[in-house]
């Protein structure tokens, strides 16, 4: 039996409490006694399969109360290199090795190590073994590759896909929902965003590609995101995230997530918190780029800093009438994902030739890098002349990527592929650039606020 003790010293038994929170919530979906709460994780990149060990290694015990799964694609073929590499990691965690001997799955490790045999992604994730992050493994999980027999009857779908994947598979998933009386509560994890020019331009966000592609109310969508490290929260460290959407759920979600090294706050506005987790990822990239560049010279990365937050400020006030509220959350995100996060990595990555951008954007042992797609989003939406803003210094309308100079050079060295990365570095030299606090001025002093790029109604 699990055990916490608390401030006062007194003992209580996680594992009731648990049950409680679990009941508490299987009552409100309606379970009735026996038929146990089904809930699948779509998509196992690392955040998506982190976050359904989390829940498997809370509440996987209530097995006639709970049933957690997992679904990816079948066929993914673990490459030699790899398959040492994880070798070298169960053999260094004498938990994992005993876990793997006790149930008779070690020897396939072994024989992929010696090439006498081809490891697949997801057989190896049934073991706790996520191919986007090797060196965490996690508790074993019950992976389905069949996504039919994933959703069909799912009360509670957690998103793990990335951005440019979730319209097309959940597509599918609305034809396996036709004959539906009750809706699934969806849980977005991704943080990419797509932008649509006609007949208005605005951001699409997963949890409105999600709600478009399946006739699942916004009710019922909610996005969870934070600053947060995926291996870093499976290890148990202090995180926290907010689940954000409609009161009905998200208070009741909040509750049932939350454990004592993860809080999980609520938050009604869903689909900017959404946008927000999209836009840190486009400056990311750069950061890693500048960080590179200038051999990790803290002048040069806090000048890139100044920059490129400023922009976010600057891009915040178009989205949001209420952008002060976002600065916090926004910031602390940035803050992580500059640090340790994919978009960073990746864009150190291309800044130093290991990484080229004709390999693509989705990258062997990181999975999906969402910072391109944003890029892209975000440059063709704010470049509309539609949507014009008035230039302090021209005093004449112009669209308002042209007062985002850091994403304008972005969208050129990843998308266009004009420049060379090493142009990042002209954008922050040049001498005809604003000062950042009068790009931030520029935001607080007019009134920018376009509520449409949401989708929202003035």
């Amino acid at each position: 039996m699990n055990h916490v003790v608390d401030s006062n010293g007194s003992v209580q038994n996680l594992n009731g409490v648990l049950e409680e929170k679990l009941d508490e919530l299987r009552a409100l979906i309606g379970k009735a006694e026996g038929d146990p709460l089904r809930i699948v994780g779509i998509g196992a990149g690392a955040w998506g399969s982190v976050f359904t060990a989390l829940l498997q290694e809370s509440y996987g015990h209530l097995r006639d109360k709970v049933l957690i799964r997992i679904w990816r694609r079948p066929g993914r073929s673990v490459d030699r290199a790899t398959a040492e590499h994880l070798f070298e990691v169960i053999n260094s965690r004498e938990d994992v090795l005993r876990r793997l001997i006790r149930r008779c799955a070690y020897l396939k490790y072994v024989e992929a190590r010696l090439g006498d045999r081809i490891l697949h992604a997801d057989v190896i994730l049934k073991d706790g073994f996520c191919l986007n992050m090797i060196d965490t493994p996690l508790c074993p999980l019950k992976v389905v590759t069949n996504l039919q027999e994933a959703v069909w009857d799912a009360d509670i779908v957690i998103n793990g896909l990335p951005s440019t994947e979730t319209c097309e598979v959940f597509e599918e998933i609305s034809r396996y929902w036709k004959e539906r009386i009750t809706m699934p509560i969806i849980i977005s994890l991704a943080k990419g965003v797509e932008a649509e020019l006609e007949p208005e331009p605005r951001i699409i966000t997963p949890t409105q590609m999600i709600n478009r592609a399946t006739g699942v109310p916004m009710e019922n969508i909610l996005y969870l995101g934070g600053p947060n490290i995926a291996s870093e929260i499976y290890n148990k460290e202090y995180a926290n995230a907010r689940i954000c959407g409609a009161e009905k759920w998200r208070k009741p979600l909040a509750k049932f997530l939350r454990q004592p090294h993860f809080v999980v706050w609520d938050n009604g506005d869903l689909v900017t918190h959404e946008v927000m987790g999209g836009l840190k990822n486009v400056y990311a990239i750069g950061a890693g780029m500048v960080a590179a560049l200038t051999n990790e010279s803290a002048t040069s990365k806090s000048v890139y800093f100044a920059h490129c937050t400023s922009e976010m400020i600057f891009i915040t006030h178009l989205l949001t009438e209420e952008p002060e509220k976002l600065a916090g959350p926004l910031l602390a995100d940035t803050y992580v994902t500059l640090l340790k996060g994919r978009n960073a990595w990746y864009g150190q990555k291309l800044a130093k030739g290991e990484l080229s951008l004709e390999m693509g954007d989705s990258i062997k042992g990181k999975g999906m890098i969402q910072g391109v797609s944003a890029v892209k989003a975000f440059y063709e939406l704010l470049s509309q002349s539609s949507i014009s803003v008035l230039h302090p210094d021209k005093n004449k309308p112009v669209a308002p990527v042209e007062l985002c100079p850091i994403l304008k050079m972005l969208y050129r060295i990843l998308i266009t592929r004009e420049f060379t990365v090493q142009a990042i570095l002209q954008a922050l030299r040049d001498e005809t650039m604003n000062d950042p606090r009068d790009r931030i001025e520029i935001a607080q002093t007019h009134v920018f606020y376009r509520p449409a790029l949401l989708g929202q109604k003035p």
